[in-house]
């Protein structure tokens, strides 16, 4: 006869996961059915089966959810109940801030905190430290917190560590910023973890599609989803995705019209703003440009 309880999904090979059970054990699992899509730090319930092995029968409620859209597949759910996302940035390869942007509006719109992180600094030229503190410092004006950390050097490892303390974080940004050296410094077992994940994929063939979830010696956890990689914002409309780019909220009920979308309607107080030289010109241009990606 098997018993139920409730686990953590900590590593997400897609139909099979990995749960954590409450006594802090691991237990391989499948999913009952098609229309589940458990992700990691999923809360689930877990039927244990006579070989050992678990069932996943139900997804408790999240408290969010993070997904990127795929014009092919729709949503994909990728990280769950987490309340931090570490933005990482380097000097190479050059950062994206339409990317970032990108990022930090899903962070808005799911009410979970971003920090920005500049990463690798050891490798920061004089060209590239002027460059990089100006739009740092952007980012800093709006209200973001920014960290700049090194693993060759150990800067800002340990704040890193402590700003994570008591939270699940979820690691994005593009391939190349030293996300999985970071991942490693912060928790030294994911070297280990990863091995295992290739071992069990057939040597790494398919791990670009395996997240997992990492508890870290200071506290708090981290979620490693290679799939926030080439993130794009789910459709929505433009007045939802304002939401995402927190400046404007300083003229909210000020536009002429109640239902504006800040793109073309006459009496705009947000467009006002940025030809006034309130509000930052490049952040508005890459609203106009997600909205144009994905209104719906």
């Amino acid at each position: 006869m098997s018993t139920a309880f409730e686990g953590r999904v900590i590593v997400n090979f897609g139909r099979h996961m990995i749960v954590e059970t409450p006594e802090g054990t691991e237990i391989d699992c499948r999913i009952k059915g098609r229309s589940m899509r458990p992700v990691c730090g999923d809360r689930v319930t877990v039927e244990r089966m006579a070989d050992a092995s678990g069932l996943i029968t139900a997804v408790k409620e999240r408290r969010s959810l993070l997904v990127r859209h795929d014009r092919r597949l729709g949503q994909q759910p990728l990280a769950a109940n987490i309340d931090r996302m570490l933005v990482v940035i380097a000097p190479k390869p050059s950062f994206d801030v339409s990317m970032i942007d990108r990022y930090l509006a899903a962070a808005e719109i799911l009410n979970i905190t971003p920090v920005l992180v500049l990463n690798k600094t050891d490798l920061l030229d004089e060209t590239q430290r002027v460059a990089t503190e100006q739009t740092l410092g952007e980012y800093a004006a709006i209200g973001y917190s920014t960290l700049k950390t090194s693993v060759f050097t150990g800067n800002g490892i340990a704040g890193l560590a402590e700003s994570l303390n008591g939270h699940t974080g979820v690691v994005v940004g593009q391939s190349g910023t030293g996300k999985s050296s970071l991942l490693k410094a912060l928790a030294p077992g994911a070297e280990v973890r990863i091995g295992e994940i290739s071992y069990a994929t057939d040597e790494g063939r398919h791990t670009t599609t395996v997240s997992a979830l990492y508890h870290l010696p200071a506290g708090g956890e981290l979620i490693d989803s290679p799939g926030v990689r080439g993130f794009q914002l789910w459709p929505m409309p433009p007045k939802e995705l304002a939401r995402g780019f927190v400046e404007f909220g300083r003229y909210n009920g000020q536009c002429r019209f109640s239902d504006c979308s800040h793109l073309h309607e006459p009496g705009c107080r947000v467009r006002e703003a940025v030809e006034r030289g309130e509000l930052i010109r490049r952040r508005y241009e890459s609203y106009r440009a997600i909205s144009a990606q994905s209104s719906g």
